[in-house]
């Protein structure tokens, strides 16, 4: 199987996972199969369900997991529908919850995804292919302050104004089609400043945005953060890995809220953070890759892992500070 995918964090992903024979398990973002692969091997007898919003993704890992049979359900879906899929899955709750939020090297890899700086290809950027809009009808169709906004806030991008009054400018003459005219327009107008990391492409947080536009990554996910712990049994664990600061700020906040934490450092007679600890931290700070993983796959150097367990009972909790 070419560009085959290498999930990050094998080790403390199965370590944290805790997996005990004949219990359930999803991994939510299966993607290429890699992570699912670890589990299945490991957990022996049990249940997995493997989701994922690209069906291209689903079926090579289908096809990477064949050897595993009907241990394995594969779900085509989003996996902030985790109530929809676990209900059509026939499974009341899970033992353990994997989500990972990176984009998979074969997606990055293949031109005709639109993922990619490197790779020329019609700007798409759709996970999934069956749902729209895609990169080139938000950057051909919206305003300029509608763009600014996608780059300043998705890409933390600094000159997102210029960006987004050249992109305007430039589709007068006809709309953009490829990466690489989305690419040279953002190298052109983007100033270098002093101390620029050259490893870096101009055009890195111009991409990021519109893929996060494209894929609503950030809508929902505090919520189905805290609805994933509602499906866990007692004692279940929830995994997320992030490679960008916006989701990961997003999923610690939820995990701190969700740990019974004040998350508003107000007095405590304005707090108004419910203070029900349903959950245990378990990486009081994020797991990184080990210098090992990065040299030997360097798309893994930015992924954070972050791990919780529900507790056995709700705790109202007093004045955490």
């Amino acid at each position: 199987m070419e560009n085959i995918h290498v999930p990050v964090m094998m080790g403390p992903v199965i370590e944290l996972l805790d997996l005990r024979p004949g219990c359930s398990y999803a991994d939510l973002t299966a993607g290429d199969g890699g992570h699912t692969e670890g589990i299945a091997e490991r957990l022996g007898e049990g249940k997995i369900i493997a989701v994922d919003r690209d069906r291209s993704a689903l079926a090579r890992a289908g096809e990477r997991l064949a050897r595993f049979g009907g241990r394995i359900r594969f779900v085509k879906d989003n996996f902030k529908n985790l109530s929809s899929i676990m209900e059509e899955a026939g499974i009341a709750s899970l033992d353990g919850i994997l989500v990972d939020l990176g984009i998979s090297r074969y997606q990055l890899t293949t031109a005709e995804r639109g993922f990619s700086i490197m790779n020329d290809g019609p700007l798409d950027m759709r996970m999934d292919r069956d749902e729209d809009p895609s990169a080139a009808d938000l950057v051909n169709r919206l305003s300029a302050g509608d763009l600014e906004r996608i780059l300043r806030d998705y890409g933390e991008e600094r000159f997102a104004a210029r960006i987004a009054g050249a992109i305007v400018d430039q589709r007068r003459s006809g709309p953009f089609r490829t990466t690489s005219e989305l690419a040279e327009l953002v190298v052109k107008v983007k100033p270098r400043l002093p101390g620029y990391k050259h490893k870096i492409h101009p055009a890195t947080q111009t991409f990021q945005a519109l893929r996060i536009a494209v894929n609503r990554e950030l809508e929902g996910l505090a919520e189905f953060c805290s609805e994933a712990i509602g499906k866990l049994a007692e004692g279940g664990r929830l995994l997320v890995i992030t490679f960008h600061s916006l989701e990961d700020r997003i999923v610690k906040r939820q995990f701190q809220l969700d740990s019974g934490k004040c998350i508003c450092f107000r007095p405590a007679d304005m707090c108004t953070c419910p203070r029900i600890k349903k959950l245990e931290i378990l990486t009081k700070k994020p797991i990184t890759p080990d210098e090992s993983e990065v040299r030997a796959n360097p798309a893994a150097r930015s992924a954070k892992l972050r791990a919780v367990r529900k507790l056995p009972s709700l705790r109202k909790q007093g004045d955490i500070r």
